[in-house]
């Protein structure tokens, strides 16, 4: 089964973080949320960093973090073995893209949530 830790994972229903979860738990990912206060979302364990996140390799993290933020977080992102680094709009600013470049990331700055054919829209809240 396909992997993905979601990085800003939420439990409010309405921000793309927990409508990530919904999507990749619906299309048959293993989704580890990660978010520093939360202990689930959606039924999943939450890990307060990708670092707890109890896999060494992940096929995808999905980025839903202002760039400020994120920025920092792509070096934590680095000590996993990734396929992809999906930065969503708002999480994609040019300063993540070229840091999650430098430490070799895959990175692609893109709604990862359309890429499993699902309309963030679609998800009720």
């Amino acid at each position: 089964m396909p992997s993905i830790a979601v990085i800003g994972a939420s439990n409010d229903r309405t921000k793309f973080g927990n409508k990530c979860v919904r999507a990749y738990l619906q299309v048959g990912y293993d989704v580890y949320p990660v978010h520093p206060r939360e202990t689930t979302v959606e039924g999943q364990a939450c890990f307060s960093s990708i670092e707890n996140v109890p896999t060494e390799r992940l096929d995808r993290v999905s980025v839903y973090l202002p760039p400020s933020v994120g920025v920092k977080v792509m070096e934590q992102i680095a000590t996993k073995t990734v396929g992809e680094v999906w930065l969503n709009p708002g999480a994609d600013g040019p300063e993540v893209v070229a840091r999650g470049l430098e430490l070799g990331l895959n990175v692609v700055a893109a709604c990862s949530i359309v890429d499993v054919g699902i309309s963030p829209s679609e998800l009720p809240e």
